[in-house]
């Protein structure tokens, strides 16, 4: 526990004081984003791990997919144990051309057990717009397995109902996007008035010239200078190498699952008294079995015996100063030998106390 906290206080107090970051891991250009594509197809070819009988989409999928291929079968003499229903979806990076391949993520939506051997016939992969984007096919890759005995039972690892398609989507269609040859917008991953402040500041000071403005609490918005009007890649790249020093509000962290605690060095808490003790009830069941001799007409007779200790842990009151910082308040508490769910436990009380100035988060 000691050492916990020894680590965390060494990361607080003794870290730079100033933690500079290059605006291209603080905001995105706005219009350059991902696009997502989405499909429904068949994955073949498995044994015996497919869908059940009862599946009514996927029997109607092949059956029409065999039609279309002029073949004409009665949907209910199908078997479609060798077959299951998937959703295909990839992602199209900014700019995409034709051509180009995607990877793609392939997941049962039907009760099929396994893909695991199974192949994606050709699916089509939309839009938003509803339009064809993608074309995905080919061997599923799965991570996983699931074995199972005629009488049920069975080992599964992982998860072998979802697999992947490497380099299985063939994009169909371009995505058109130009850039604006007079401005770029800059949008902050954490929005931060402060920070959008400092950025415009830095391009500024970098440039030369007052280029950037603060739009607000997430926009920075940059005009392009002449000389670069038809070179805006090469000015997105000189300005996204920029550092800058980002700021937020002072947050604590708090999982209670783990008893994690992660603290920001922003953090400043009132003066506030902690007393911390530990209250443990020890209860033990000694039975005493007194047996009769041998061969008498007597019975064994077992009188129980219990034993409580009760025992009261004693603390120090700790008293915080002021405008302590995070520090302090680990220091302090390491003083009195606090646990990491103690330590949560004592965050919310400090909180709920009005002493603690940042906002505190239980994920």
């Amino acid at each position: 526990m000691k050492k916990l906290l020894a680590i965390i206080v060494s990361i607080t107090m003794f870290s730079p004081l100033v933690l500079g970051a290059r605006i291209k891991d603080l905001a995105e250009i706005q219009g350059v984003r991902d696009n997502r594509i989405l499909g429904y197809g068949l994955v073949v070819g498995l044994n015996g791990t497919g869908d059940k009988a009862g599946s009514e989409f996927t029997i109607r999928s092949l059956a029409n997919m065999l039609k279309n291929m002029g073949i004409v079968v009665d949907p209910d003499l199908l078997k479609v144990k060798n077959v299951a229903a998937v959703v295909v979806s990839a992602s199209m990076p900014p700019f995409a051309k034709s051509g180009q391949r995607l990877d793609c993520t392939i997941s049962s939506i039907g009760d099929a057990t396994s893909l695991a051997g199974g192949t994606l016939i050709s699916t089509p992969l939309y839009g938003p717009d509803g339009k064809v984007y993608a074309m995905a096919q080919g061997p599923v890759s799965v991570g996983g397995f699931a074995v199972s005995g005629e009488s049920g039972t069975g080992v599964t690892k992982n998860f072998p109902t979802a697999g992947k398609v490497p380099n299985g989507a063939v994009l169909e269609r371009s995505l058109d996007f130009k850039f604006d040859n007079n401005e770029i917008k800059l949008l902050l991953d954490n929005p931060d008035f402060t920070t959008a402040h400092r950025l415009a500041k830095s391009i500024n000071s970098y440039v030369g010239t007052s280029v950037a403005h603060a739009k607000d609490i997430s926009t920075v918005t940059v005009n392009i200078p002449k000389k670069y009007e038809k070179k805006v890649v090469d000015f997105i790249s000189m300005i996204e190498r920029i550092d800058v020093t980002p700021d937020s509000r002072a947050k604590v962290i708090v999982n209670e699952r783990t008893g994690t605690v992660v603290m920001g060095k922003d953090v400043r808490i009132s003066t506030v008294a902690i007393a911390h003790g530990n209250l443990s009830i020890k209860i033990t069941e000694a039975p005493k079995v007194s047996q009769p001799t041998p061969f008498s007409t007597g019975r064994t007779v077992v009188t129980p015996r219990t034993g409580v200790r009760v025992a009261e842990g004693g603390r120090n009151l700790v008293v915080l100063p002021r405008g302590a910082t995070i520090g302090d308040l680990v220091s302090a508490l390491n003083a009195i030998g606090v646990s990491p769910r103690d330590l949560i436990v004592i965050l919310q009380a400090i909180k709920a106390a009005g002493a603690l100035h940042a906002e505190l988060e239980i994920i």
